[in-house]
Formats: structure tokens, sequence, C-alpha cells
């Protein structure tokens, strides 16, 4: 049989939460920045699976919460924009992992928090939305082989806590989050060949907050979110052949500030808001629970690592600001 567990890891050197993580090159997750109850932090470490252990990989330029990370198609890690207690930073800085170094880049247009960075088949980075002295509609691009940010085109709706995703097709799916109008159910998407967007069905519920991840079968399932103050358990699919959403079933628990996780059997995997875990099955549509994470988790991050773990990171725990991680894994039992 198959046993799916929780196991702790190495603790963070520096407890965080709202902070970033993305999978480098090389196997090892680079966490960036984040908050320390009232302190922005600069700091960002590294975790080594082969190890379990966590170490310093050097300082931001700049203190940042709710900002980008990215993994560009050379290996660099592009980090943009944030709040560092005073300003939206419209600033971004690399990271490569071969020299353990950060610098600046050139910055954004606009400052932003909030907002989302998804890498284009072209290797560029696409940046929408965020909050920017309001709720901003527009869209930005970077190019890594010029250090340089463009202009492009304005999402039909200003939208911040909203979600970004790649489609089979190239496309970006954006969809939800907070406008000027409230919880937005709009979903729309941006065509890289053309720079232009277009909307496509509007999902069932407004949520801001909540989680978008591909499937295997090219659909889209959303999960969770804050809708005027409640905290959703609904989740809904999103079909790009028909650009139609259908309910996806509920969850076991309503979730905010939470992660959703496609493992490598296709199932994916939702926590956060309690310690509690649940897998839904693409195959069947069906919500069920798994083991519990050993601790309460919201805002923090969830990598799945080359060997198909997830490693979770750091988070709010009832309001206490966390350095632990731990692990989901799969191993194979005999009997």
């Amino acid at each position: 049989m198959v046993l799916l567990e929780w196991l702790n890891t190495g603790s963070m050197t520096t407890a965080r939460y709202r902070h970033t993580a993305s999978v480098l090159k090389n196997g090892k997750v680079l966490v960036t920045g984040g908050m320390y109850n009232s302190e922005y932090l600069n700091s960002t470490e590294l975790y080594d699976p082969s190890t379990g252990n966590w170490t310093s990989a050097g300082n931001l330029n700049s203190g940042r919460q709710s900002h980008t990370e990215s993994v560009l198609t050379n290996g660099t890690v592009l980090v943009a924009g944030g709040f560092n207690g005073t300003n939206l930073l419209n600033s971004a800085e690399l990271y490569d992992p071969s020299t353990e170094t950060w610098t600046a880049t050139s910055s954004m247009n606009y400052g932003r928090v909030g907002h989302t960075a998804s890498i284009l088949k072209n290797g560029t980075v696409l940046v929408t939305g965020g909050r920017s002295g309001n709720f901003a509609g527009t869209t930005e691009l970077y190019d890594p082989s010029t250090g340089t940010w463009t202009q492009t085109n304005s999402m039909n709706f200003g939208r911040r806590d909203h979600t970004a995703s790649i489609l089979a097709n190239g496309h970006v799916l954006v969809t939800g989050g907070l406008g000027n109008s409230g919880f937005l159910n709009s979903a729309e998407f941006y065509d890289p060949t053309t720079g232009s967007w277009t909307p496509v069905g509007s999902m069932n519920s407004g949520r801001q907050s909540h989680t978008a991840s591909v499937l295997t079968n090219g659909k889209v399932l959303v999960t969770g979110g804050l809708f005027n103050g409640n905290i959703v358990n609904s989740a809904e699919l999103y079909d790009p052949t028909t650009g139609n959403w259908t309910s996806a079933g509920n969850m076991n628990s309503g979730r905010q500030l939470h992660t959703a996780t496609v493992l490598a059997n296709e199932k994916v995997l939702v926590i956060g808001n309690s310690n509690n875990a649940e897998l839904y099955d693409p195959s069947t549509g069906n919500w069920t629970t798994t083991d519990s994470m050993n601790f309460v988790r919201s805002d923090h991050t969830a990598s799945i690592l080359m060997n198909g773990n997830v490693l979770v990171a750091g988070g709010l725990e009832l309001g206490a600001v966390l350095n632990s991680s731990e692990l989901y894994q799969s191993s194979q039992i005999i009997g």
C-alpha cells in the first residue's frame, strides 16, 4: 500500500509568513522575504532536500512581503514588487544560484502588492494587477535577455489577490481577486501572441486569496478564498475548450491564504487555515481527507520537490509566526 504522511524537517533560520518559495533547477528551494511579526524581511534562505537543512542565501536589497518570485529559463530567480511597510515596491532583483548573489535589475513601471507573475513560453515574465494606489488592471512584461520591463495591454478588471495560470495553449488565465466592485468572480485570459485580454465565463462565486491549479487534463481547479467576509469551501473547474466553469464540489474545510499542489499522481493536495489536509481526485471529482499537518498554517508556502514530496514552510499558526517546515511524502510500504 501507499503510506501518506507528514514528517518534520529542518526549521528555517527565520520565522516568516507572506513569503515566497521556488524550486531551483538544482533541486533546492529558495525562500525570500515575508514578515516576522511587524518586521518586513529582506533575508532569504535555501532548503537542501538531500540534508533537510536550511542555510542563508543572502539578503534582498529591500525587505518585502506579498511579492512574486519566478525561476527564469536561465535558472536565475526574479523577485518583484511587494510592500516594505512604507511603500508599494516597483523594484526587482535577481538571484543567481551559481554565484549565490543578489543583484538589482530594472524596476517595474508600477509599484505592486498582491500581484501575479507568470513565465510565458517565450521566457518573458507577465506581471498582472495588484494594488498600486488603486486596484491595478495594468500588466507588464519582463525580458530576461535585456533586463527591462515593457507595458502590455491592461486587464478588463483591476484586481489584487487573484490567480494567474499558464494554460496548455500558452494563454494566461486570471481569476477573481478583489477589485473596485468588491470580490470578483470574473475571469479573463491573456494571449501572448497579440498582447490582448479576453473575458471568459465567470466563476460561480467571487473569491479573493484563493488558489488555481492547472490539472494534467488541462482544466483549472480553483479552490476556496474569501467572499464577502466568509471563508469559502467551494471549488470549481474551468474548461479551456468551452470557456465555462462547473462545480468541483466542496472541500471539507473553508480555506483562504492556503496552497494547492498538483502531485505526481495527478491529485491536488490542499492545505491551510487549519492543520487538516485534503486531496482532490480529478478522475472521480471527489474530495478526501488525508493525514493532518503537524502545525496549523496559513500564509505559508508549498513546493513540490524533484522527488515528488511537498515541502511546506513557515506561515501563521493562530497568530504565531512559524519557522518550522514539514514534508508530505509518499513512501512505498510492502505488505
